[in-house]
């Protein structure tokens, strides 16, 4: 159900064991970290029904300052993650996990809750949630991307990073 080697990009189909498994890590997440997180939130592909990805959970983790944010490592590194130092997503502090260290099954971005990436993020999966276009325009995204860098998550990361981009600036635009 979950769990991509680092050195592999791949997509599934969605799976609807997703929410499930997002909500149980939810919990952990929020008993370990109490009111060091404001908010919790599913996040990426694997929160979009319908929607083929890579069979990581991405969360976003909201503190109230980023600044903050090395307060949340004891606390992740307890649950089994690991601090993803050069993962390259400016504004993200990434933490991973997966059921050993060849894979990820999680990854945990720490953002500043009510920021750019907290509400950028969140308004474009909303977005791909009721949007069946938005969606395949995303997926033909991914599915390039994918072909372009099947053994590199930075490469992929960075050649889907322009169109999404573009397309979350469109939905911050005020439509005529």
């Amino acid at each position: 159900m979950l769990g991509l080697a680092h050195d592999r990009n791949i997509m599934v189909p969605y799976d609807p064991r997703w929410p499930l498994a997002y909500e149980a890590e939810r919990q952990r997440l929020a008993e370990a970290l109490g009111p060091l997180a404001v908010a919790i939130e599913h996040y990426g592909s694997t929160a979009v029904p319908g929607l083929s990805a890579k069979p990581i959970l991405d969360i976003l983790l909201g503190v109230r300052e980023l600044d903050g944010w090395q307060q949340c490592h004891d606390p992740l590194i307890g649950l089994g993650y690991d601090y993803a130092a050069q993962a390259g997503v400016p504004g993200h502090h990434i933490f991973g996990r997966g059921r050993d260290l060849t894979e990820r099954t999680h990854l945990v971005h720490v953002v500043e809750h009510g920021g750019v990436s907290w509400t950028s993020n969140l308004a474009f999966r909303d977005a791909l949630r009721a949007d069946e276009a938005l969606r395949q325009r995303y997926l033909a995204v991914k599915t390039a991307a994918i072909a372009q860098a099947p053994d590199s998550r930075l490469e992929y990361n960075r050649l889907k990073g322009g169109a999404i981009a573009a397309m979350k600036s469109l939905l911050a635009s005020p439509r005529p």
